[in-house]
């Protein structure tokens, strides 16, 4: 029986085909739009969650109480019980600590300000680090490493000697010389422009922070749990007095964009809603009407009202689920194209720069758009229940027929 009403409906909607072609079209065309949006919106969160949680935050922070206003060199806390501590917790897969120090740097007699970052070596080398693009020259020793705006500034070159002046943590004179090892990019505008980068312990040594640091990045194994991950280290006895926050607190203001593009994609997925309703509504509307006499035989014969409305909905639903599979095939192998070249925001916007500096972290102007399995099932769900509820006028209509009204129709 079902596969009777099944068939019934199907030759339903190709009596006219031109109507349900246009239908289609018109569901396939919208569900197309939306998918190719999504991905291309997805892509883009992606790439701004990934480049503030990569080397500037990670996923969460642990500093001393008040660091993060003043940024005062003595405000730093022993850091080898804690780092113990929060790489034993579970889903940690990195933690590493930095230290920040205002000073004073010399060529010859050239004098300027820089910041002393002093970095584990090992742990920025990887894909998060500060050294990402450092093509493995790390710091050790005496040896150092600059940005390129830093060295083209202030005259330096590979080889060259660099004295620092400043003040240790304890109020004592800190100074020493260094050797420039290499310059080379950091996704950080500020490590870029002013920063010198040097080992972790050269820096406690120089600073005289023995033991200590200003910074904790932690990173875990899956970006949405930052928050648990941040609360979990906050528990425990080691962290006691020191201040611990995930990524979206760090840096709330870009946080509330990336939420605003969600509530975005959530408005342009109504697209394909109203236009799925608008053209199954239309299409079984226009259907009922002109089947009418043929609706009234059926049930002088003895169809009943119920075996009449469920081949409405058939139709309907098998109008909807057409079309925006249709849509679905043809949105998602445009995304997949895209995905693996990218898209490249420079060369859209007709040339430029390849990269930006905003907010502190240089932006890469690349992103790639990408779709899961979330965004097609959403939108085929939510494509059925709306062809559905389309159809329930035209079911009312012939809910209501009387058999002999219909025939004199």
């Amino acid at each position: 029986m079902a596969g009777i009403t099944v068939r019934l409906a199907w030759r339903n909607l190709w009596r006219n085909k031109r109507r349900t072609l246009l239908a289609l079209v018109a569901i396939a065309l919208s569900q197309a739009l939306v998918l190719i949006y999504d991905g291309v919106l997805r892509g883009y969160t992606d790439w701004m969650v990934d480049v503030l949680t990569g080397p500037m935050l990670g996923h969460a922070q642990v500093h001393a109480e008040g660091w993060r206003k003043t940024r005062a060199l003595d405000k730093s806390f022993p850091i080898d019980g804690v780092l113990r501590a929060v790489r034993a917790l579970p889903g940690v897969e990195d933690a590493h600590a930095r230290i920040y120090g205002p000073a004073l740097g010399a060529v010859g007699e050239e004098g300027f300000a820089l910041v002393v970052v002093g970095i584990d070596p090992a742990a920025e080398l990887g894909a998060h680090g500060l050294l990402s693009g450092a093509k493995g020259v790390a710091p050790s020793g005496k040896r150092v490493l600059i940005g390129r705006p830093f060295a083209e500034a202030n005259g330096l070159t590979v080889g060259a000697e660099l004295a620092i002046v400043g003040q240790g943590a304890d109020g004592s004179l800190a100074n020493d010389l260094y050797v420039v090892a290499g310059i080379v990019p950091t996704p950080v505008d500020m490590v870029n422009r002013m920063g010198v980068l040097m080992a972790l312990d050269e820096a406690q040594g120089l600073l005289a922070m023995p033991g200590e640091a200003h910074e904790i990045v932690l990173r875990g194994r899956d970006v949405n749990q930052a928050a648990a991950l941040a609360a979990a280290a906050a528990a425990l006895p080691e962290l006691r007095g020191l201040e611990v926050l995930d990524w979206t607190r760090l840096s709330p203001d870009l946080y509330q964009v990336i939420q605003i593009l969600g509530v975005a994609w959530g408005f342009i997925l109504l697209l394909v809603f109203v236009a799925a309703a608008a053209g199954v509504a239309n299409t079984m509307l226009m259907s009922t009407f002109e089947r009418v006499h043929e609706l009234g035989m059926l049930l002088a014969l003895g169809a009943t009202p119920g075996r009449l409305i469920r081949i409405i909905f058939v139709e309907a639903l098998a109008l909807g689920l057409v079309g925006v599979l249709a849509g679905s095939a043809l949105g998602g192998s445009l995304v997949a194209l895209t995905h693996e070249r990218g898209v490249n925001l420079a060369q859209l916007t007709g040339g430029g720069p390849s990269e930006l500096s905003f907010m502190g972290i240089v932006w890469s102007l690349t992103f790639h758009p990408t779709l899961t399995a979330f965004d097609f099932a959403t939108s085929i769900l939510g494509v059925a229940v709306v062809s559905l509820l389309a159809a329930l006028w035209p079911a009312a209509r012939v809910a209501r027929l009387q058999p002999t009204a219909a025939l004199r129709a």
